[in-house]
């Protein structure tokens, strides 16, 4: 179903909603917000809104909410949208690439009902993904994208056996390079391919063919080369998947600007980060994800014990100052279930509310999206989550199935359960 086969809703007025901002310091309980085409046009104490003036009646549905909580729509800044965590990586590899894509529609759609509007897709997902969405080809989130991830010989993303055969070969498959001139041109590759984004590979990591976090990846000479090759051309920043402290360090210290898990980052590399502004998306929903038994005894141990360190590192990041955006790993972690982060932010330190702005208006601005999303604020595209939920008392319960009622994406209701429940009832005027 195309975007603009939903029904189009040129003004909606949400009446007397909860507003629950990132950016505030506290709820706005008994305000009105009016959305006309794909914009906020006016947030008000409810029923001060001139709205006949503003609009013909015939031309506006109303959404009486009383009761309800509205927020921002949320984004995931890491997601793999064409992995799915149930398929076996041999499975994959031998699939079609048109079965993968396809098989990211459902988990696209989830997302959205999740009531992510916005995500960034850090190895997987090509142009197409990203422009289908936008021409409503599919439901889901707007995407910005990385396509693959940049690796040394040897590194987190160089996907061969030892006697060089491709295990990956599809749109996500790392780009193995080697000495700064050669980033430079994989770097320039990635742009040419639509690339928002460039992705690298800062250190191995806990799953795939380099098991070990600490493990090389790009040198700071590298990762410097790539941080100013996609500075020159544009695009919106370098994303460093980083997981041991030595690799997290280059990275930050090479101008990177976020850093992805960050599991053993220390505490001098942390004081940098706050100076430096370098956001941390800590993806606890994979971190945290049951630990397989059917590997080799010494490798989930190995896993057990790290994941262990890895969680005492992130509770002293969260709460060190530095910016924090949610991401969750799906496609390692389950799709659909994005929200859960939220309470996995605030079980390491976060409050609720800083919890929230992770997922919105600091997302936003890490994705330098801030004066178009992020915020309940005139101006603003409407993008908007309306919930049942009060989630500065129950954070937990805003990743639950359902918790979030409507999901509204540039003006258009494209997710709506809210007349099921008696607290809230549309009408027309």
């Amino acid at each position: 179903m195309r975007q603009d086969e939903y029904a189009p809703a040129p003004t909606l007025l949400l009446r007397n909603v909860t507003v629950v901002d990132g950016s505030a310091e506290s709820p706005a309980p008994g305000r009105d917000v009016l959305v006309e085409g794909d914009r906020i046009r006016a947030v008000a104490p409810t029923g001060t809104l001139d709205v006949p003036a503003v609009v013909s009646p015939a031309r506006l549905r109303i959404l009486e909410a009383a009761g309800r909580t509205l927020l921002p729509g949320f984004f995931d800044c890491h997601v793999h949208v064409s992995t799915s965590p149930e398929a076996a990586r041999f499975d994959t590899v031998l699939a079609p690439e048109s079965l993968l894509t396809l098989r990211s529609v459902p988990a696209l759609s989830a997302t959205l009902d999740a009531g992510i509007t916005s995500a960034r897709d850090l190895a997987g997902a090509d142009s197409g993904f990203r422009d289908a969405l936008d021409a409503g080809y599919v439901r889901g989130p707007k995407l910005q994208i990385a396509l693959r991830i940049l690796s040394i010989t040897g590194g987190h993303g160089d996907w061969r056996t030892v006697t060089g055969t491709p295990l990956d070969s599809g749109p996500g498959a790392g780009a193995v390079a080697d000495s700064p001139d050669e980033f430079v041109r994989a770097t320039r590759e990635v742009v040419r391919q639509g690339a928002d984004w460039v992705k690298v590979a800062a250190t191995g990591g806990m799953t795939g063919p380099r098991r070990a976090p600490e493990s090389g990846g790009l040198t700071e000479a590298e990762l410097r080369a790539v941080v100013t090759e996609a500075e020159r051309h544009g695009v919106v920043g370098v994303a460093a998947h980083a997981q041991g402290a030595a690799g997290i360090t280059a990275a930050v210290r090479a101008g990177v600007r976020s850093i992805e898990h960050g599991y053993l980052v220390d505490d001098a590399t942390l004081d940098e980060m706050g100076e430096r502004g370098t956001y941390l998306v800590p993806t606890l929903s994979a971190l945290t994800r049951p630990v397989r038994q059917d590997g080799p005894p010494h490798l989930v141990e190995q896993r057990r014990r790290l994941r262990e360190t890895a969680l005492e590192r992130l509770s002293i990041a969260l709460t060190s100052g530095v910016p924090v955006v949610l991401g969750t790993d799906a496609g390692i972690a389950p799709h659909g279930r994005n929200l859960r982060e939220l309470a996995l932010l605030v079980r390491l330190g976060l409050s609720p509310a800083t919890a929230i702005a992770a997922g919105t208006c600091v997302a936003a601005r890490m994705c330098r999206l801030d004066d178009e999303v992020g915020t309940v604020r005139a101006g603003l595209r409407a993008d908007l989550v309306l919930t049942d939920v009060d989630p500065l008392t129950d954070i937990a319960a805003l990743g639950e199935l359902d918790a979030i009622r409507t999901v509204i994406q540039g003006g258009r209701v494209v997710k709506d359960v809210a007349s099921d429940l008696g607290a809230g009832q549309e009408r027309a005027a």
